[in-house]
């Protein structure tokens, strides 16, 4: 659900999306296409989203990826990994915790798209207002 609502709001907001299900469709549509940037959560199907992010980061080191995490810990006494931390270290570019919102998905986006245009400008960019 939270894949499907954000691809429509993407799309609204006129960018073009492709949806992978699970880190190794995403290697397949990396390796097949060019993107500008990549959407990943930390914990899905297939491949650990930890190692997927290593690998698209070392596989495509231009390309900004936002990392995103819902993870809830039953037990809230023990001390609980940080697992966004985590995520910049392996090359995230950004990082989001689940629920966010709308806007704050976009001003991820558009920070990440001016950050890694090579002409420093925002093209591709979706506008906010």
């Amino acid at each position: 659900m939270v894949c499907m609502a954000i691809e429509v709001y993407l799309q609204r907001n006129n960018f073009r999306v492709t949806i992978a299900d699970g880190g190794e469709a995403g290697l397949r549509a990396l390796e097949h296409g060019q993107f500008d940037l990549m959407i990943v959560d930390i914990f899905m199907p297939h491949m650990r989203g930890f190692e997927s992010i290593r690998i698209f980061h070392e596989r495509a080191p231009v390309v900004p990826l936002i990392a995103m995490s819902g993870y809830a810990f039953a037990n809230l006494n023990s001390p609980a990994p940080d697992f966004l931390r985590m995520a910049l270290e392996l090359g995230a570019a950004r990082c989001l915790r689940k629920p966010f919102t709308p806007h704050a998905l976009l001003a991820a986006i558009n920070d990440c798209l001016a950050e890694h245009r090579p002409d420093g400008g925002m093209a591709s960019a979706a506008r906010m207002g």
